[in-house]
């Protein structure tokens, strides 16, 4: 149904008006109580599913990535259709109205999605406020810097969204690697990046209880790049790696979009962000987790990327294109091996 029906319905309205269409839908259907149909439809609740990873219990492995509910609007709607763990943001310090309009762009010959977003969102605050009523959801918090901000001024920045979503996300996520926001993926050259996140590993460190702090790196990054990213993870000892955000190459792609700046996400990023993964375990033996995301529209890739290394995946635009109905494919798919 979704995809003979919704799916050509939707793809019929401008993409960035209808993402906020389905979210007022999604949250009128749970207003008058499908809450529990949306579980009963597409939550595969099974032992089996659970995975411990860095001090956390995930439910099941398949998490909704960033970028889709930027400021943890529908966490609570959206865990009703099966995911194990939300990542809400990116988030900044301040509120930012991202890039000119428009910037989300389908590819539908692709399979995939443009976007020069540029981090807009209603600043960590406003987010924080959203999640203190979260009593069940696992949250991710993935934080970013305000584009005004420059590069020598960058942890300031990634330090207030550290600091004011502590007490209220499971998990943080350090994005230096999104293409949309100018000179940020600068920050994952090695100084700076170790810089930056030794510096919230050191306030992490000095917290009650620490929280995971992971690292989103783009596929885009060269061999040596991904030995680097392997050192610093090593030096600094966060707790592991999301590979991997979009990319900025045209690679294969027909469709006329194409020409659109930003970053690409879904089935064409699939084989790379699961090369990325490989050769990070590989070369790391496993030294720690990866959470797989990139092109996942099927079970069968979702256990690739298992396979490959990952121990967690996440779903954006395979969400959007193959509908909910893959996260429980992709759970059933893991159930079905064991």
């Amino acid at each position: 149904m979704y995809k003979t029906i919704i799916r050509p319905l939707f793809f019929s309205f401008d993409p960035e008006e209808i993402h906020h269409f389905t979210f007022s839908l999604i949250r009128f259907f749970h207003k008058i109580g499908f809450g529990s149909i949306f579980r009963s439809i597409y939550k595969v609740e099974n032992p089996k599913l659970e995975r411990e990873l860095f001090g956390l219990k995930f439910s099941n492995p398949v998490g909704l990535a960033a970028g889709f509910d930027k400021d943890a609007k529908l966490y609570k709607e959206l865990s009703n259709f099966g995911f194990g763990f939300i990542e809400i943001g990116t988030v900044t310090p301040k509120p930012q109205p991202g890039n000119d309009k428009p910037r989300l762009f389908r590819l539908k010959e692709d399979a995939a999605i443009i976007n020069r977003m540029g981090f807009n969102n209603g600043g960590v605050e406003e987010a924080v406020e959203r999640l203190k009523g979260n009593e069940k959801v696992l949250i991710g918090g993935n934080i970013g810097k305000n584009k005004t901000t420059p590069n020598e001024e960058a942890v300031n920045d990634y330090i207030i969204c550290f600091e004011a979503l502590f007490d209220y996300v499971d998990y943080f996520v350090v994005n230096v690697s999104s293409p949309n926001t100018p000179n940020l993926r600068a920050l994952q050259e090695k100084k700076p990046l170790t810089d930056l996140l030794q510096t919230l590993q050191d306030r992490n460190n000095s917290k009650e209880k620490r929280k995971p702090i992971l690292l989103k790196i783009a596929p885009d990054l060269t061999d040596e790049q991904l030995l680097d990213i392997i050192e610093i993870v090593e030096t600094t000892k966060i707790d592991g790696v999301i590979a991997t955000n979009t990319t900025i190459s045209r690679e294969g792609i027909s469709s006329e979009n194409k020409k659109e700046i930003g970053g690409l996400s879904g089935k064409p990023l699939n084989k790379r962000a699961t090369e990325v993964i490989r050769f990070l375990s590989e070369k790391s033996n496993n030294a720690f987790p990866i959470i797989g995301v990139g092109g996942i529209h099927s079970a069968a890739d979702a256990l690739e990327k298992l396979d490959a290394g990952a121990s967690l995946v996440q779903l954006y635009t395979g969400f959007i294109y193959e509908g909910p109905g893959l996260i429980k494919q992709i759970n059933k798919a893991i159930l079905k091996r064991k």
